[in-house]
């Protein structure tokens, strides 16, 4: 398999760039490389390097991506369409790049990204609920400028790359005559407005990763893959827009005993043949302490004998499920001569033919008898 080129190194930016640069890279590289403008002969190649750069723009221009790329090295960039990865760029803004299309500044301020946060708890959570403190790292609103990027309480000046549109426009000579095209303005990033003395803290972005405590309650009877959300959790929005949403996923962890479904527990335990054939009474341990299980004469290898009200809680609804019991019937490997005997009188009562085994001098003595 391939190894992956760095985003950073595709589009020839640094690590640090910003929002801005990434564009105009973005942008100045799909005009060289559409595989519409290249000859015939380079067109497979152009075709996945165009693949390529749109892949790393999908994650570079996303700030949840980035951020996700940025600290793990791997993010899913990829959104087909008709079986060409043009991603967040959108088929519409290639055209545009090319025939002059209007280029649409992002309406408003943006919703900041939804969060998950992956949570492992045990059968004895599941069983009576419990709260857990975690902490993550999100992009929060930056608290020394309270979100608006600058460093003091002047407002955002027009743009005088753009005069304030967020879009500027550029005219290209070619055999086929003059193409004008509009693309978003590199100074201002499409805003129409610049920050003239931005926030030391956040680079006048307005949003800085930041750490949060918070306390996850876990129902009673959550079931296995259960999202919990919290509304607002997530990150800031862009632009003073509303904060994202935190999803805690909740995973729960296998029992050594417990073979969990839905809100009922299975679980097996071995008894001797001669309980299972003369019946007994066992004491099993549940998850909530001890239960007695009536085993009846004549029980059969892996006959389930059920506990009700012993499972887990419902989490919709009221009540508890049930426990289920298998037996296994164990069958003993080594016997003593009284237990043989027994056995072999047992046997031919029952009109059976068994092999007889006539002991010996030394197992007697190795029995005790």
């Amino acid at each position: 398999m391939a190894t992956q080129r760095d985003y950073y190194e595709v589009l020839g930016v640094p690590r640090d760039a910003a929002d801005a640069d990434i564009k105009k890279a973005y942008r100045d590289l799909a005009r060289r490389l559409h595989p519409d403008v290249v000859g015939d002969g380079e067109k497979a190649a152009a075709e996945a390097r165009f693949k390529e750069i749109n892949e790393a723009y999908v994650v570079l221009s996303d700030p949840h991506k980035r951020s996700q790329y940025d600290r793990f090295g791997t993010v899913e960039a990829r959104a087909d369409f008709g079986g060409f990865p043009f991603g967040e760029a959108g088929f519409g803004d290639i055209f545009d790049a090319f025939f002059g299309g209007a280029v649409q500044r992002r309406p408003g301020p943006a919703r900041g990204a939804d969060l998950r946060y992956d949570l492992a708890i045990s059968f004895d959570d599941v069983l009576r609920g419990a709260e857990r403190e975690i902490t993550y790292r999100y992009l929060g609103r930056c608290d020394v400028c309270n979100g608006r990027g600058t460093a003091d309480d002047a407002a955002p000046a027009r743009c005088t790359e753009c005069g304030g549109t967020g879009q500027v426009r550029s005219a290209r000579n070619t055999m086929l005559g003059q193409f004008v095209s509009t693309s978003i303005c590199s100074r201002c990033g499409g805003e129409g407005t610049v920050v003239k003395n931005p926030c030391k803290a956040c680079r006048g972005r307005g949003r800085r990763e930041q750490k949060r405590a918070l306390s996850v309650h876990v129902p009673a009877g959550v079931e296995n893959s259960m999202r919990l959300r919290y509304a607002g959790m997530g990150e800031a929005g862009e632009r003073g827009g509303p904060s994202g949403d935190l999803y805690v996923l909740v995973s729960v962890r296998p029992h050594d005993v417990f073979e969990r479904e839905g809100p009922n527990l299975r679980c097996e335990t071995e008894v001797s043949f001669t309980q299972a054939a003369l019946g007994a009474r066992l004491e099993i341990e549940a998850l909530d302490g001890l239960v007695h299980v009536d085993i009846p004469a004549g029980a059969q290898h892996g006959s389930v004998f059920r506990v009700g009200g012993r499972g887990l809680p419902r989490v919709r609804g009221s009540g508890r499920g049930d426990l289920f019991v298998e037996i296994r019937v164990s069958v003993p490997t080594k016997l003593t001569r009284k237990q043989r005997e027994l056995l072999e009188a047992f046997a031919h009562a029952g009109g059976e033919n068994v092999e007889e085994k006539k002991f010996a001098k030394k197992d007697r003595e190795a029995f005790g008898s």
